[in-house]
């Protein structure tokens, strides 16, 4: 029988709510872990029952070094690591701690609010959460920024299969998948003030018809030129925006989930460093990289046995 994985392949739900946490020094972590895996799971099911056409879910994935923490199996899935950050000649991609990060979908965000406060309850005594952003859908389907997000993202079934989960070259995590997610704070004001035309040379999208700019005339620092990286290496891309007016807070959930890391490595690196170096993503002028943390979601039937059951 196949590996059931998470909920990592589903499409966007009208709200998401993202999740870090970072276990406390010293805290007995184990016992509350299994909690933990045994609440995931059973949070998707009742979702099924509750809300079969809801869009809910949650998902949990594991960083490296929780990994070890908690005495999970070993050897680790192949490319699990702590994130390197990505240091270009202007900008990097930072490295941020994680032990933790759930991933919650649902068309109402009640939802997403009462799974977080689930989890929170459970969590609270043995650990931290260091990050929490709420996104919505912004018309359709775009970024704050004004341009449809996640064109490029795998579709149907099997491709997105194919791409977002760990296949049979590391055969003891097959149907999980690599989670890799980055806060991104934008510049509106400064993107806003470039002509419409500009904009788009930015992104290398028009913006109204998000139709791709043809070669020729699509910029070779063109945000959709350097964060693709051949459509035989497709991630799964679960963006989504947020925002606050008081803070002046606008900005892009980036959360890939992927077969390997090393593909999102490689699109991080020509975004960063460019291609040729030097040549990085224009877009990387009006949108900052807060955050970047690397974890891996195990499949259900991995969280059952971690949980005990």
């Amino acid at each position: 029988m196949d590996p059931q994985p998470q909920n990592v392949l589903d499409y966007h739900s009208a709200n998401a709510l993202y999740m870090v946490w970072n276990f406390k020094e010293g805290a007995a972590v184990q016992d509350v872990f299994k909690r933990v895996c045994a609440l995931v799971i059973n949070l998707n099911h009742s979702a099924y029952t509750r809300f079969p056409d809801g869009g809910v879910s949650c998902v949990m994935g594991i960083g490296h070094d929780a990994w070890l923490q908690l005495g999970l199996p070993v050897p680790l899935p192949k490319e699990l690591e702590n994130f390197e950050p990505v240091v270009g000649q202007k900008h990097t991609a930072v490295s941020t701690k994680g032990d933790l990060h759930f991933h919650l979908r649902g068309n109402s965000d009640s939802i997403c609010y009462d799974m977080a406060a689930d989890l929170s309850a459970v969590l609270d005594p043995v650990a931290a959460c260091v990050e929490e952003v709420h996104g919505f859908r912004y018309w359709d389907g775009r970024s704050i920024i004004g341009f449809v997000d996640g064109t490029e993202n795998p579709q149907g079934a099997g491709e997105r299969a194919y791409f977002g989960l760990v296949g049979d070259a590391d055969p003891a995590y097959r149907g999980g998948s690599y989670l890799f997610v980055q806060k991104y704070m934008h510049d509106l004001a400064a993107f806003k003030a470039l002509p419409v035309e500009e904009q788009e040379r930015v992104i290398g999208r028009y913006k109204y018809s998000d139709v791709e700019m043809p070669d020729g005339v699509k910029p070779g620092n063109a945000h959709s030129a350097l964060a693709n990286v051949g459509d035989d290496r497709k991630i799964i891309r679960d963006n989504m925006p947020f925002g606050n007016m008081a803070r002046n807070e606008m900005g892009t959930y980036f959360i890939a989930y992927a077969s390997t890391f090393s593909t999102v490595k490689e699109m991080l690196t020509r975004m960063f460093t460019g291609d040729p170096e030097g040549n990085y993503d224009r877009l990387l002028d009006f949108s900052s990289a807060k955050t970047g943390t690397l974890f891996f979601a195990p499949t259900l039937d991995m969280l059952k046995d971690f949980s005990g059951g």
